[in-house]
């Protein structure tokens, strides 16, 4: 059958875009509709397929502010109409490209990453944490998020089945549309990995520089204890966090995926402050041989295996992390880095692409029966 894709943005290569090279992969060829692209940032995979962006991308570069784009949106993605002969939709979405214009003919199956977290339950730290809305930006906002949530609930009421990247987002998925999904977890590329027993003496972050992540908390609890903690990762908090962060802390930006690869294999352990609605960079730490240290909340609690892989902190405090960390350090638990690598493999493509062709196969055989 005829598929096409859908994702909310491409201007980087995180967590949703590497769940759509997996689906790039399963159906060569296919166009992808998207909000907007920086074919600066492409991966190689992508320059396979035909890309159709809304009338945001032809505003100069909107990579660098299209989060204050964020009310019309709405408007953008309605604008873009998937092309008539699809039959198939698959729309991989944290964003508002599910409500993207589609014959009533095409079964659109979304992959959602998570219902927008700045618009559901994160929506108050969103607005208070963030350093790039400003005061009028914080008012604007909230008095938006009615009409945004509303476009967002109607989008998900057009969609045929959802799929769930974790438990955790499938209960989210169930309280803010009212819909079931089905869920199947994230690929990560195991293969990529390079395992590695002897570590050095430093943690890690690897993460996008957004308030949600909560990376103002490992940079406080590291900068009290003068442990020394790399941040690999960009965006917005970057400059906040660097006139927060003390000596032991360093910015190393946006990186090579060689030379990530290379610093998961040599960190201590890796660092998770944030409640996540999957989180992939877990695993690729787990895939190094690298334990995990995280908040126990949200999708981690899917992956990661407490005294085998990694250990929770349960507070969102420096106290707490810190805590944990020094437990870590102590030796008082039954973490491996073979423990981690072999539940790493747990979660490799091929097993994902293996789930999602049966669903859609299952999905496509009860439309066809005409029980959608």
């Amino acid at each position: 059958m005829k598929v096409s894709l859908a994702h909310h943005w491409l201007n980087g290569y995180r967590g949703g875009e590497k769940v759509l090279k997996e689906f790039s992969l399963m159906f060569p060829g296919a166009r992808i509709y998207t909000l907007f692209e920086d074919r600066s940032r492409w991966e190689p995979w992508m320059h396979g397929h035909e890309v159709i962006s809304s009338v945001l991308n032809f505003l100069p570069n909107v990579g660098t502010y299209y989060r204050k784009l964020l009310p019309i949106f709405p408007v953008a993605v309605r604008l873009l109409r998937v092309s008539g002969d699809a039959e198939i939709l698959i729309s991989s979405d944290a964003s508002l490209i599910k409500g993207v214009r589609v014959s009533s003919s095409v079964v659109h199956i979304c992959y959602c990453h998570s219902p927008p977290r700045y618009l559901w339950d994160q929506q108050d730290e969103y607005v208070s944490k963030s350093t790039e809305l400003g005061v009028f930006g914080r008012v604007a906002f909230r008095l938006l998020v009615p009409f945004l949530r509303s476009f967002d609930k109607w989008s998900a009421s057009q969609v045929n089945y959802f799929i769930a990247n974790s438990d955790f987002v499938a209960s989210r998925i169930a309280r803010c549309y009212k819909r079931e999904s089905v869920v199947i977890h994230p690929p990560v590329e195991i293969t990529d990995f390079r395992f590695r027993d002897d570590k050095e003496d430093f943690y890690l972050v690897v993460s996008e520089l957004v308030p949600y992540k909560r990376i103002d908390l490992a940079v406080d609890a590291f900068s009290a204890s003068g442990r020394r903690l790399l941040v690999v990762g960009d965006g917005p908090e970057r400059k906040s966090l660097q006139n927060r962060a003390g000596n032991s802390i360093e910015f190393l930006g946006r990186v090579s995926y060689e030379n990530l690869i290379d610093i998961y294999s040599r960190a201590k352990a890796f660092i998770f402050p944030g409640i996540e609605d999957f989180g992939i960079t877990p695993l690729e730490s787990m895939a190094s041989g690298t334990p995990v240290i995280a908040l126990g909340k949200g999708g981690v609690l899917e992956t990661v295996v407490e005294n085998e892989t990694g250990l929770f902190f349960h507070e969102s405090s420096v106290v707490s992390l810190n805590s944990e960390i020094e437990k870590f350090e102590s030796g008082l638990h039954g973490i491996s880095s073979v423990k981690c690598r072999r539940r790493s493999e747990q979660f490799a493509p091929e097993r994902f692409r293996s789930l999602i062709a049966k669903q859609i196969s299952t999905w496509c055989a009860k439309s066809s029966a005409g029980s959608v």
